[in-house]
Protein backbone atom coordinates (compact mmCIF):
# COMPACT_ATOMS: atom_id res chain seq x y z
CA UNK A 1 0.00 0.00 0.00
CA UNK A 2 1.36 3.74 -0.88
CA UNK A 3 1.74 5.78 2.41
CA UNK A 4 -0.49 8.57 0.83
CA UNK A 5 -3.72 5.90 0.38
CA UNK A 6 -3.21 4.88 3.83
CA UNK A 7 -2.69 8.49 5.42
CA UNK A 8 -6.17 9.33 3.38
CA UNK A 9 -8.25 6.31 5.26
CA UNK A 10 -6.95 8.23 8.63
CA UNK A 11 -9.29 11.06 8.58
CA UNK A 12 -7.70 14.04 10.61
CA UNK A 13 -4.59 12.42 12.24
CA UNK A 14 -2.19 14.94 13.27
CA UNK A 15 0.27 15.39 15.61
CA UNK A 16 0.89 18.31 17.74
CA UNK A 17 4.59 17.29 18.06
CA UNK A 18 6.91 15.91 15.01
CA UNK A 19 6.53 12.87 13.08
CA UNK A 20 9.84 12.07 12.32
CA UNK A 21 12.73 11.47 14.93
CA UNK A 22 14.96 14.84 15.56
CA UNK A 23 18.72 14.32 14.70
CA UNK A 24 21.37 16.30 16.52
CA UNK A 25 22.87 18.93 14.54
CA UNK A 26 26.81 20.16 15.06
CA UNK A 27 27.03 22.89 17.40
CA UNK A 28 29.30 24.95 14.98
CA UNK A 29 27.12 24.06 11.79
CA UNK A 30 27.32 27.63 10.23
CA UNK A 31 24.01 26.85 8.21
CA UNK A 32 21.75 29.91 8.14
CA UNK A 33 18.53 29.99 10.16
CA UNK A 34 15.19 32.43 9.64
CA UNK A 35 12.48 32.77 12.52
CA UNK A 36 9.61 34.50 11.42
CA UNK A 37 7.35 36.18 13.96
CA UNK A 38 3.59 37.13 12.78
CA UNK A 39 2.36 39.53 14.23
CA UNK A 40 -1.26 38.00 13.73
CA UNK A 41 -4.45 40.62 13.91
CA UNK A 42 -2.96 43.35 11.26
CA UNK A 43 -0.17 45.76 13.18
CA UNK A 44 -0.60 49.48 12.86
CA UNK A 45 2.34 50.03 11.44
CA UNK A 46 2.19 53.90 11.01
CA UNK A 47 2.05 54.08 14.85
CA UNK A 48 4.70 51.22 14.62
CA UNK A 49 7.49 53.84 13.12
CA UNK A 50 5.94 57.58 13.62
CA UNK A 51 6.33 59.41 10.73
CA UNK A 52 6.14 62.55 12.82
CA UNK A 53 7.70 65.15 10.60
CA UNK A 54 4.76 64.40 8.37
CA UNK A 55 2.06 66.78 9.13
CA UNK A 56 -0.41 64.83 7.44
CA UNK A 57 0.11 61.69 10.08
CA UNK A 58 -1.28 64.24 12.94
CA UNK A 59 -4.14 64.93 10.87
CA UNK A 60 -5.44 62.02 9.70
CA UNK A 61 -5.01 60.73 13.29
CA UNK A 62 -5.63 64.40 15.74
CA UNK A 63 -5.86 61.66 18.75
CA UNK A 64 -4.23 58.51 17.86
CA UNK A 65 -1.25 60.36 16.80
CA UNK A 66 1.77 60.16 18.79
CA UNK A 67 3.60 62.99 19.82
CA UNK A 68 7.23 63.45 18.95
CA UNK A 69 8.03 64.08 22.73
CA UNK A 70 6.67 60.87 23.54
CA UNK A 71 8.77 58.80 20.59
CA UNK A 72 11.74 56.74 21.08
CA UNK A 73 14.46 58.28 19.11
CA UNK A 74 14.85 57.37 15.58
CA UNK A 75 16.02 59.96 13.08
CA UNK A 76 14.98 62.93 12.16
CA UNK A 77 12.06 61.82 9.71
CA UNK A 78 10.58 58.82 12.16
CA UNK A 79 10.36 57.92 15.75
CA UNK A 80 9.93 54.58 17.29
CA UNK A 81 6.32 53.77 19.25
CA UNK A 82 7.22 54.27 22.90
CA UNK A 83 7.03 50.62 23.79
CA UNK A 84 9.97 49.56 21.07
CA UNK A 85 12.07 50.17 23.38
CA UNK A 86 14.01 46.51 22.58
CA UNK A 87 13.82 47.58 18.66
CA UNK A 88 15.60 51.09 19.73
CA UNK A 89 18.74 49.36 21.19
CA UNK A 90 18.66 47.07 17.99
CA UNK A 91 18.59 50.28 15.69
CA UNK A 92 21.38 51.94 17.38
CA UNK A 93 23.31 48.72 16.73
CA UNK A 94 22.60 48.72 13.14
CA UNK A 95 20.90 45.21 13.69
CA UNK A 96 17.85 46.41 12.38
CA UNK A 97 15.92 47.01 8.81
CA UNK A 98 12.93 48.35 8.45
CA UNK A 99 10.94 48.13 4.88
CA UNK A 100 8.46 50.41 4.72
CA UNK A 101 5.40 50.33 2.51
CA UNK A 102 5.04 46.71 2.06
CA UNK A 103 2.19 45.09 -0.07
CA UNK A 104 0.49 43.84 -2.81
CA UNK A 105 -2.10 44.31 -5.72
CA UNK A 106 -5.66 44.61 -5.17
CA UNK A 107 -5.16 43.91 -1.33
CA UNK A 108 -8.13 41.90 0.80
CA UNK A 109 -9.02 43.34 4.08
CA UNK A 110 -9.88 39.71 5.23
CA UNK A 111 -7.63 38.29 8.16
CA UNK A 112 -8.07 34.83 7.21
CA UNK A 113 -7.54 35.79 3.37
CA UNK A 114 -4.66 38.45 3.43
CA UNK A 115 -2.90 35.50 6.03
CA UNK A 116 -2.82 33.14 3.16
CA UNK A 117 -1.56 35.20 0.92
CA UNK A 118 1.44 35.95 3.46
CA UNK A 119 1.62 32.30 4.29
CA UNK A 120 1.93 31.44 0.62
CA UNK A 121 3.40 34.47 -0.92
CA UNK A 122 1.00 33.88 -3.55
CA UNK A 123 -1.47 36.51 -3.34
CA UNK A 124 -4.78 35.67 -5.29
CA UNK A 125 -3.19 32.28 -6.46
CA UNK A 126 -4.33 29.93 -3.74
CA UNK A 127 -1.11 27.76 -3.93
CA UNK A 128 -1.29 24.72 -1.97
CA UNK A 129 1.96 24.76 -0.08
CA UNK A 130 3.66 27.94 2.25
CA UNK A 131 6.44 30.02 0.98
CA UNK A 132 8.94 28.26 3.84
CA UNK A 133 7.12 25.06 3.36
CA UNK A 134 8.55 25.54 -0.46
CA UNK A 135 11.82 27.26 0.47
CA UNK A 136 12.64 24.24 2.15
CA UNK A 137 12.10 22.05 -1.01
CA UNK A 138 14.18 23.67 -2.58
CA UNK A 139 17.16 23.80 0.13
CA UNK A 140 17.08 20.59 0.59
CA UNK A 141 15.22 18.34 -2.17
CA UNK A 142 15.19 14.88 0.07
CA UNK A 143 13.07 14.78 3.08
CA UNK A 144 15.53 15.94 6.00
CA UNK A 145 14.60 15.37 9.78
CA UNK A 146 13.43 18.56 11.34
CA UNK A 147 13.40 20.76 8.71
CA UNK A 148 10.73 23.53 9.64
CA UNK A 149 9.46 23.94 13.56
CA UNK A 150 6.58 25.44 13.63
CA UNK A 151 5.85 26.49 17.46
CA UNK A 152 1.86 27.07 18.06
CA UNK A 153 -1.24 25.55 18.86
CA UNK A 154 -1.84 24.18 15.06
CA UNK A 155 0.23 24.41 11.23
CA UNK A 156 0.57 27.17 10.34
CA UNK A 157 0.00 27.00 6.16
CA UNK A 158 3.55 29.13 5.98
CA UNK A 159 5.47 25.96 6.69
CA UNK A 160 3.79 23.04 4.69
CA UNK A 161 5.81 21.26 2.36
CA UNK A 162 5.51 19.08 -0.25
CA UNK A 163 9.14 16.99 0.72
CA UNK A 164 9.55 17.87 4.68
CA UNK A 165 7.10 17.16 7.38
CA UNK A 166 7.20 20.29 9.99
CA UNK A 167 7.78 19.81 13.34
CA UNK A 168 4.27 21.41 15.07
CA UNK A 169 4.13 21.59 19.25
CA UNK A 170 3.22 24.11 21.64
CA UNK A 171 4.26 22.81 25.22
CA UNK A 172 7.72 21.00 24.63
CA UNK A 173 7.07 19.01 27.32
CA UNK A 174 3.50 17.70 26.88
CA UNK A 175 3.45 16.53 23.08
CA UNK A 176 0.18 15.06 21.95
CA UNK A 177 -2.06 14.17 19.21
CA UNK A 178 -5.19 16.43 17.81
CA UNK A 179 -7.39 15.67 15.29
CA UNK A 180 -7.48 17.53 12.17
CA UNK A 181 -9.36 17.98 8.82
CA UNK A 182 -5.99 18.54 7.03
CA UNK A 183 -4.28 15.54 5.37
CA UNK A 184 -0.59 15.83 5.78
CA UNK A 185 1.41 13.58 3.44
CA UNK A 186 4.01 12.62 6.06
CA UNK A 187 6.24 10.24 4.37
CA UNK A 188 6.56 10.69 1.00
CA UNK A 189 9.85 8.60 -0.03
CA UNK A 190 10.06 5.78 0.22
CA UNK A 191 6.85 5.59 -1.85
CA UNK A 192 5.68 1.53 -0.25
CA UNK A 193 5.68 0.33 2.38
CA UNK A 194 5.53 -3.43 3.51
CA UNK A 195 2.40 -2.89 5.83
CA UNK A 196 0.12 -0.59 7.46
CA UNK A 197 1.35 -1.74 11.10
CA UNK A 198 4.74 -1.16 10.05
CA UNK A 199 4.30 2.08 8.84
CA UNK A 200 2.43 3.10 12.09
CA UNK A 201 4.80 1.84 14.44
CA UNK A 202 7.40 4.29 12.79
CA UNK A 203 5.35 7.00 12.84
CA UNK A 204 4.92 6.23 16.77
CA UNK A 205 8.42 5.34 16.80
CA UNK A 206 9.31 8.56 15.50
CA UNK A 207 7.51 10.82 17.14
CA UNK A 208 8.44 9.17 20.49
CA UNK A 209 11.81 10.22 19.49
CA UNK A 210 11.08 13.47 18.41
CA UNK A 211 9.13 14.29 21.80
CA UNK A 212 11.87 13.10 23.74
CA UNK A 213 14.79 15.30 21.80
CA UNK A 214 12.72 18.37 21.94
CA UNK A 215 11.75 17.78 26.22
CA UNK A 216 15.92 17.58 26.45
CA UNK A 217 16.58 20.27 24.56
CA UNK A 218 13.94 22.94 27.05
CA UNK A 219 15.22 20.62 29.66
CA UNK A 220 18.59 21.53 29.21
CA UNK A 221 17.88 25.22 28.05
CA UNK A 222 19.11 27.98 30.19
CA UNK A 223 18.54 31.71 29.42
CA UNK A 224 21.07 34.40 29.12
CA UNK A 225 18.99 37.26 28.14
CA UNK A 226 15.61 38.71 29.61
CA UNK A 227 12.73 38.21 27.03
CA UNK A 228 10.19 40.21 28.65
CA UNK A 229 6.53 39.78 30.08
CA UNK A 230 5.62 37.54 27.09
CA UNK A 231 8.21 35.83 25.16
CA UNK A 232 6.43 35.09 22.09
CA UNK A 233 7.77 31.25 22.22
CA UNK A 234 11.35 32.91 21.17
CA UNK A 235 13.07 31.05 23.98
CA UNK A 236 11.89 27.50 22.66
CA UNK A 237 13.48 28.13 19.63
CA UNK A 238 16.62 29.19 21.32
CA UNK A 239 16.09 26.01 23.06
CA UNK A 240 16.30 24.04 20.12
CA UNK A 241 19.25 25.95 18.44
CA UNK A 242 21.39 25.68 21.19
CA UNK A 243 20.65 22.19 21.50
CA UNK A 244 21.85 21.98 17.96
CA UNK A 245 18.85 20.44 16.20
CA UNK A 246 19.41 21.21 12.38
CA UNK A 247 16.05 22.95 11.87
CA UNK A 248 16.58 26.31 9.16
CA UNK A 249 13.23 27.45 9.64
CA UNK A 250 11.06 28.31 12.50
CA UNK A 251 8.00 29.60 12.63
CA UNK A 252 6.08 31.28 15.57
CA UNK A 253 3.71 34.15 16.23
CA UNK A 254 1.11 36.31 18.41
CA UNK A 255 -1.21 34.46 19.32
CA UNK A 256 -5.69 35.59 19.49
CA UNK A 257 -4.99 37.66 16.85
CA UNK A 258 -4.10 40.68 19.16
CA UNK A 259 -3.31 43.11 16.97
CA UNK A 260 -6.86 43.72 15.56
CA UNK A 261 -6.78 47.13 17.29
CA UNK A 262 -10.32 48.54 16.55
CA UNK A 263 -11.13 50.46 19.23
CA UNK A 264 -9.28 52.09 22.28
CA UNK A 265 -5.78 51.71 20.27
CA UNK A 266 -3.11 53.40 22.10
CA UNK A 267 -2.57 52.14 25.26
CA UNK A 268 -3.10 48.30 24.02
CA UNK A 269 -1.00 48.46 20.68
CA UNK A 270 1.37 50.37 23.08
CA UNK A 271 1.78 47.22 25.74
CA UNK A 272 1.73 44.47 22.94
CA UNK A 273 4.65 46.31 20.91
CA UNK A 274 6.27 46.00 24.30
CA UNK A 275 6.22 42.56 24.26
CA UNK A 276 7.17 41.47 20.70
CA UNK A 277 10.59 43.73 21.09
CA UNK A 278 11.51 42.56 24.25
CA UNK A 279 10.92 38.92 23.43
CA UNK A 280 12.51 39.89 20.02
CA UNK A 281 15.48 41.72 21.69
CA UNK A 282 16.03 39.05 24.84
CA UNK A 283 16.38 36.52 21.84
CA UNK A 284 18.81 38.30 19.83
CA UNK A 285 20.81 38.81 23.14
CA UNK A 286 20.71 35.54 23.83
CA UNK A 287 21.76 34.02 20.63
CA UNK A 288 24.46 36.42 20.71
CA UNK A 289 25.45 35.64 24.49
CA UNK A 290 25.91 31.28 23.08
CA UNK A 291 27.56 32.21 19.89
CA UNK A 292 24.87 31.32 17.71
CA UNK A 293 23.87 34.99 16.45
CA UNK A 294 25.81 35.47 13.09
CA UNK A 295 23.46 31.99 12.17
CA UNK A 296 20.22 33.99 12.70
CA UNK A 297 17.89 36.21 11.16
CA UNK A 298 14.40 37.02 12.31
CA UNK A 299 11.74 38.39 10.23
CA UNK A 300 8.29 40.13 11.49
CA UNK A 301 5.20 40.23 9.43
CA UNK A 302 1.39 40.97 9.73
CA UNK A 303 -1.66 40.35 7.80
CA UNK A 304 -2.06 43.90 6.38
CA UNK A 305 -1.39 47.45 8.03
CA UNK A 306 -4.22 49.53 9.69
CA UNK A 307 -5.98 52.51 8.00
CA UNK A 308 -3.99 55.91 7.83
CA UNK A 309 -7.34 57.81 9.46
CA UNK A 310 -8.44 56.62 12.90
CA UNK A 311 -12.03 55.62 13.49
CA UNK A 312 -14.70 56.85 16.01
CA UNK A 313 -13.66 54.24 18.80
CA UNK A 314 -10.16 55.56 18.95
CA UNK A 315 -8.59 52.91 16.70
CA UNK A 316 -7.67 52.18 14.00
CA UNK A 317 -9.66 49.50 10.87
CA UNK A 318 -7.99 47.27 8.35
CA UNK A 319 -5.77 48.42 6.05
CA UNK A 320 -3.41 47.90 3.52
CA UNK A 321 0.26 48.52 3.11
CA UNK A 322 2.38 47.99 5.97
CA UNK A 323 5.84 47.94 7.58
CA UNK A 324 8.49 45.11 7.88
CA UNK A 325 11.06 44.17 10.09
CA UNK A 326 14.30 41.87 9.74
CA UNK A 327 16.38 41.70 12.94
CA UNK A 328 19.32 40.31 13.51
CA UNK A 329 23.34 40.54 13.34
CA UNK A 330 23.73 39.59 9.75
CA UNK A 331 21.38 42.70 9.01
CA UNK A 332 22.35 45.99 7.63
CA UNK A 333 20.53 48.20 9.76
CA UNK A 334 18.42 51.23 7.81
CA UNK A 335 15.20 52.20 6.17
CA UNK A 336 14.30 50.34 2.98
CA UNK A 337 11.21 50.98 0.23
CA UNK A 338 9.55 54.27 0.30
CA UNK A 339 7.39 55.34 3.04
CA UNK A 340 3.76 55.76 1.30
CA UNK A 341 2.43 59.35 0.95
CA UNK A 342 0.10 60.15 3.71
CA UNK A 343 -1.75 62.84 1.15
CA UNK A 344 -2.92 61.42 -1.65
CA UNK A 345 -4.63 58.18 0.02
CA UNK A 346 -5.64 55.06 -2.53
CA UNK A 347 -9.26 53.58 -2.45
CA UNK A 348 -11.03 53.49 0.46
CA UNK A 349 -8.58 56.12 1.95
CA UNK A 350 -5.61 53.31 2.56
CA UNK A 351 -1.99 53.47 2.15
CA UNK A 352 -0.97 52.31 -1.39
CA UNK A 353 1.96 50.05 -1.24
CA UNK A 354 5.71 51.06 -2.22
CA UNK A 355 7.23 47.75 -1.79
CA UNK A 356 6.24 44.21 -3.05
CA UNK A 357 6.40 42.52 0.34
CA UNK A 358 7.64 39.22 -1.60
CA UNK A 359 10.81 41.72 -2.02
CA UNK A 360 11.51 40.90 1.68
CA UNK A 361 11.32 37.21 1.24
CA UNK A 362 12.63 37.56 -1.89
CA UNK A 363 15.55 38.74 -0.32
CA UNK A 364 16.24 36.73 2.49
CA UNK A 365 15.65 33.50 0.63
CA UNK A 366 18.09 34.52 -2.14
CA UNK A 367 20.73 36.23 0.11
CA UNK A 368 20.73 34.40 3.46
CA UNK A 369 19.39 30.52 2.81
CA UNK A 370 20.98 30.72 -0.56
CA UNK A 371 17.74 29.42 -2.72
CA UNK A 372 16.68 31.33 -5.87
CA UNK A 373 14.00 33.36 -5.08
CA UNK A 374 12.42 32.78 -8.52
CA UNK A 375 12.29 29.55 -8.22
CA UNK A 376 9.86 29.83 -4.87
CA UNK A 377 8.03 33.16 -5.35
CA UNK A 378 6.33 35.08 -8.77
CA UNK A 379 5.80 38.89 -8.18
CA UNK A 380 8.43 40.67 -7.51
CA UNK A 381 11.45 39.34 -5.25
CA UNK A 382 14.45 42.07 -6.41
CA UNK A 383 16.65 41.63 -3.58
CA UNK A 384 16.41 44.98 -1.46
CA UNK A 385 19.80 44.26 -0.09
CA UNK A 386 19.64 44.45 3.85
CA UNK A 387 21.67 41.48 3.89
CA UNK A 388 24.68 42.99 2.72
Amino acid sequence: MRRRSLLQGLTGLTLLGPLVGVRAGNRDDPAPILVVLEMSGGNDGLNTVVPYADDNYYRLRPTLGIQKSSLLELDDQFGFNPGLQGMQALWQRDELALIHGCGYDNPTFSHFNAMAYWHTGAPHQGNEYGWMGRVADQMVAKRRENMLINVGTSQSLAVKSAVHTPVVFDDPMRFQRSGSTQMIDLLPTPDLVRSNRDFLLAVDASAQASSARIRQAWSDYRPQADYGVVPMDLPKVAACIDAGLPTQLYHVSVRNNAFDTHVQQAALHRRLLSYVSDAVHGFLTDLKAMGHDRRVVVMLHSEFGRRPKENANLGTDHGSANLMLVAGTPVAGGHYGASPSLEGLGGGDNLSYTTDFRRVYGTIISDWLGVPAERVLSGDHSSLGFLG
